[in-house]
Formats: C-alpha cells, sequence, structure tokens
C-alpha cells in the first residue's frame, strides 16, 4: 500500500495545525504560514483544507487573524479521519470498486489469489490509524498496536 501526497500532506498539515494552535493559545492559523513551513504548496493545501472542512476536521475564521483551527482536540483527531476525509482509500488491493463492492483485479474481473491477504492488510492499517491521533504524532508516542517479534537471522 502507498499513500498519496494527499494523505501525506494532509496528516503533515494537520499536525504542524495542532502544534501551532496549542503553542498559539487555539488562535487560526493561516494556511499560508503551514505551507512555508511543510513546503508544501499553498494552492494544494486550499484543496485539503476545503475537503478537511466539509468533513468537520478543521473550522475556517475570515478576515485578519484569520485561518483554520482543528475542529476537536488533538487527541480526538485520528489519522484516518484525515486521510480517508481527502479521498484516500485505506485498501492495499488493486481492486476496481464498484458501490464499495470489489470486483478484482485480475483482466475478467475475479479476484487474485492473494487478495484476501491484501484486503486484510488494508483493515489492519486503517485500524492502527484509527488509534493514531494528532495528539499521539505530537508527543511522538507511536506504538505498535501489538508488540512485533522480529526473528533472528
Amino acid at each position: 500500500m502507498r499513500l498519496s501526497t494527499k494523505g501525506r500532506y494532509a496528516v503533515m498539515a494537520m499536525t504542524d495545525l495542532a502544534k501551532r494552535q496549542d503553542e498559539g493559545e487555539g488562535r487560526a492559523v493561516a494556511l499560508a504560514e503551514i505551507a512555508a513551513r511543510q513546503q508544501i504548496s499553498l494552492s494544494y493545501l486550499e484543496q485539503l483544507f476545503a475537503r478537511l472542512r466539509r468533513k468537520g476536521l478543521v473550522i475556517s475564521a475570515r478576515g485578519p487573524g484569520g485561518g483554520y483551527r482543528l475542529a476537536k482536540a488533538s487527541a480526538e483527531t485520528f489519522i484516518a479521519d484525515i486521510v480517508l476525509a481527502v479521498d484516500e482509500p485505506l485498501r492495499a488491493t488493486r481492486c476496481n470498486f464498484t458501490k464499495g463492492q470489489a470486483k478484482g483485479c485480475m483482466a475478467g474481473g475475479e479476484r487474485c489469489m492473494t487478495h484476501d491477504l491484501w484486503e486484510e492488510m488494508g483493515r489492519q492499517i486503517h485500524g492502527y490509524l484509527a488509534s493514531v491521533s494528532v495528539a499521539d504524532v505530537l508527543k511522538g508516542e507511536l506504538r505498535p498496536a501489538r508488540p512485533l517479534e522480529i526473528a533472528a537471522e
């Protein structure tokens, strides 16, 4: 599974927003500030934040001192919600989807032999990202969903 720039940039920008909002005692943060700090195109951020606003993750404020604020506390804003808000699917399969149903990735529309493996991996990734908040990212408190045991070589 590969996360596109939409998903990555949205998470970067929301994390930056949360940090600046905490430091600025809740003041709105201008997208131009985030764009400069994160080295992301302002016009691209405007597109992403329009989607984030429509999904209720940010609140916009107009006028002098305007910008954006998180709609909820950073501890209640989860990474999966951000990624999904910018239309980034959390899937690991190549399958085409029609009305939410996988049609399959093979030429005839059948599912490949490893479909269920990739589908489950996508669910695991979604579950993990749904358990990580923006506050967790800011604090650097990213723990695996369960301890990983790596076999010795």
